[in-house]
């Protein structure tokens, strides 16, 4: 689904994937699920572009609902696939921390759980290899992604910034559509492992200025980073 210039979703609101074009090639934002990849492809030709332009994969962390098709790219079309060196084992099948008890309503957890199934969520392939994607460095992939430090959801938890798409793509940073309870808007999100932590992160995203905010999980929101932040940081209070 096309969403502006340069800016694509791959997808829905359950699992989100970004892809990034320019002249000089795609960047993919996240992996989805492995069942997503076919998603993937017809977005990429209705964007008049092909695998062999995909020149890179940023990861916003190492969970497994956003590794889906990376480890495919990686070795069967020689994509790098970048994640911050703290979740650089997280998606390599390494231990995840245990979270606290989730809210959750019935309908809204059982709706997650069977698109993920649907979509190949239980069959993850975890990455045999990684780049470092550092905070405050721009990779040297389209659309210049710029890496903002946004531990909390997990210690290498990071937003991507892409200035010529206005965006700024952050994972699990927030959420605007709880998985687990079906709520909408810009929220903390579920299975978080410093939940404090990442709401005080998000106070880096405002420099970006960017009025696309692009969560995992949830409706693109396009009102502006700073009513996107003040709107978590007030559900937070609630």
């Amino acid at each position: 689904m096309r969403l502006g210039p340069h800016l694509s979703r791959v997808g829905n609101d359950i699992v989100a994937v970004y892809l990034v074009d320019t002249p000089d090639g795609v960047t993919v934002i996240d992996a989805g699920l492995a069942g997503q990849w076919r998603e993937l492809l017809a977005e990429l030709t209705s964007m008049d572009c092909t695998l062999e332009e995909v020149k890179g994969v940023v990861l916003t962390h190492g969970d497994s609902d956003h590794l889906g098709f990376a480890e495919r790219l990686r070795r069967d079309h020689g994509v790098p696939v970048y994640v911050h060196p703290a979740d650089a084992a997280r998606a390599q099948g390494g231990d995840k921390p245990a979270n606290a008890r989730q809210t959750m309503k019935v309908g809204a957890t059982l709706g997650f759980a069977a698109y993920s199934l649907r979509k190949g969520g239980m069959r993850t392939t975890y990455l045999t290899e990684t780049v470092d994607a550092q905070d405050g460095e721009t990779l040297d992939l389209p659309g210049s992604p710029r890496i903002i430090g946004l531990p909390g959801h997990s210690a290498g938890s990071i937003a991507i910034h892409v200035p010529m798409a206005d965006a700024v793509f952050v994972g699990d940073g927030l959420t605007t559509r709880h998985v687990l309870t079906g709520q909408m808007g810009p929220q903390p999100a579920p299975f978080t492992d410093e939940p404090e932590l990442a709401i005080a992160s998000l106070r880096a995203l405002l420099p970006t200025g960017a009025t696309w905010v692009l969560p995992g999980h949830g409706t693109p929101w396009n009102g502006g980073v700073a009513a996107a932040v003040a709107a978590v940081e007030q559900a937070a209070r609630a």
